[in-house]
């Protein structure tokens, strides 16, 4: 595995969890008529990182897709914002946005967990691990 699969993911998990919370705190409820203000420098932000995303998950195709998906969605909602949506399609594009994340989340390779380097070592986190419930 290449060293820039591991940075697709966590790069991926970033943006799904940044998504997520200017979903559940900035976008207003879904039920609301009233006008979406978010912060278009942010979401400026986020749909680079989701372009970064795209280009460091290039031999994935499922991922490449979900991210690409993903990124046409933050520029959509882009275009419209500030206040140039009411909050269901607000959350309609978010939802969108989130879903794709989760497709390429799902579709890219995890970094291993990295195994002690000998037995000694081993031993020695278990140790500490025990001291550390006291």
């Amino acid at each position: 595995m290449r060293a820039d699969k591991p940075q697709a993911y966590y790069t991926a998990v970033f943006l799904q969890v940044s998504f997520r919370a200017i979903k559940n705190s900035m976008a207003g409820k879904a039920s609301d008529s009233m006008p979406c203000w978010l912060d278009t420098r942010m979401l400026s932000m986020l749909a680079r990182e989701l372009k970064e995303a795209q280009s460091l998950a290039s031999d994935g195709e499922e991922a490449e897709r979900a991210l690409a998906l993903a990124s046409e969605e933050c520029d959509a909602l882009l275009k419209r914002c500030p206040g140039g949506l009411d909050a269901p399609l607000c959350h309609r594009h978010l939802d969108a946005i989130l879903d794709a994340l989760q497709r390429a989340i799902d579709a890219l390779p995890q970094a291993p967990a990295t195994p002690p380097d000998t037995r000694w070592e081993h031993a020695r986190q278990q140790f500490r691990a025990g001291f550390r419930r006291f």
